[in-house]
């Protein structure tokens, strides 16, 4: 980590994986797979994992039962991002947002240039927070779940980054505050 704060310990945090799809199993969610190993290697622990239908209603009543979990403060979504009729992912969760965190789908967005070239502008992944739950949402392929978590999620669910990460929203008793940049 290239901006780590000194002699601040590692929180880990409950984080729970939704899959958003009409088709995917568990034995055939590969992005849900990508997520879990990712968050659990990297000291977190796996709350839950889910699918869900392409469903706005299902799934705002899927993440609504995890961000008024206590034990949930991340959420990690993939799926239903892109722009088929069936893609709603963002018009099922802005709604229960506090705040939106514009600048992780424009990032997101531009490291993914670099990967895939214009076919980016067809991801809307977005982020917010509800309930002092932060809320991540991917497109549906291992390879932009791998791109998000590594590029951007990890190190924002590290207490240990800094000048400012999400374990300061999310557990705000952890002695993480943000530091001035130098």
């Amino acid at each position: 980590m290239g901006h780590a704060k000194k002699d601040v310990p590692f929180r880990s945090l409950n984080i729970a994986v939704l899959t958003v799809s009409d088709t995917r199993t568990p034995e055939t969610d590969g992005s849900g797979d990508v997520l879990d190993n990712a968050l659990t290697e990297a000291g977190h622990h796996c709350h839950s994992r889910t699918i869900c239908k392409d469903d706005r209603y299902l799934l705002r009543a899927d993440v609504s039962r995890m961000i008024a979990d206590p034990d949930i403060q991340a959420v990690l979504v993939t799926g239903g991002t892109g722009f088929t009729a069936r893609d709603v992912t963002p018009e099922a969760l802005m709604p229960l947002f506090d705040k939106e965190i514009e600048g992780f789908g424009e990032l997101f967005r531009a490291i993914s240039y670099e990967e895939i070239g214009t076919s980016t502008v067809q991801s809307r992944a977005f982020a917010g927070v509800a309930n002092r739950t932060v809320i991540f949402c991917l497109p549906g392929s291992p390879s932009a779940c791998r791109t998000g978590w590594n590029r951007i999620i990890r190190e924002q669910l590290d207490a240990r980054h800094r000048p400012c990460n999400f374990v300061e929203m999310v557990m705000p008793d952890a002695e993480t505050a943000c530091s001035p940049r130098n």
